[in-house]
């Protein structure tokens, strides 16, 4: 039988956030009924089908995805991409400056945000380790 899209999502996003994170959001934010119908639209639509289009690698997405929640001030969202480009081998450092990169073209307000959250992801990691 093929992998369908939903369950392709599931193990695209299981991959890129990992296991003890995904398990922390399954149990709060997704346990939630209206919430767990959202995971499911972006399990197949969103990990399904765009994040396994063929194309740009895994490192590079999450790192576009870095730079639009930071411009679009995001935060939310840019904590779970953090950790998926962290996942996909790109380095604090690396992170940190392409965010900084965007203070010229997005302003300092959001950069700070932007790095604010950073450095909670890159903590929560470091002791999760």
């Amino acid at each position: 039988m093929a992998e369908t899209l939903r369950e392709k999502g599931r193990a695209l996003r299981r991959q890129l956030i990992g296991e003890a994170a995904l398990a922390r959001m399954d149990s709060t934010v997704y346990a939630n009924p209206i919430m767990q119908k959202f995971a499911e639209v972006t399990q197949e639509a969103i990990f399904g089908a765009i994040w396994s289009r063929p194309g740009l690698d895994l490192k590079t997405k999450t790192l576009i995805c870095v730079i639009s929640d930071t411009a679009t001030g995001r935060t939310p969202e840019l904590k779970i991409h953090l950790r998926m480009a962290r996942n996909q081998g790109w380095s604090e450092d690396e992170l940190a400056e392409a965010i900084l990169h965007l203070t010229g073209y997005c302003g300092a307000p959001l950069v700070r945000e932007a790095l604010i959250a950073a450095g909670e992801v890159f903590a929560e990691m470091q002791a999760e380790a």
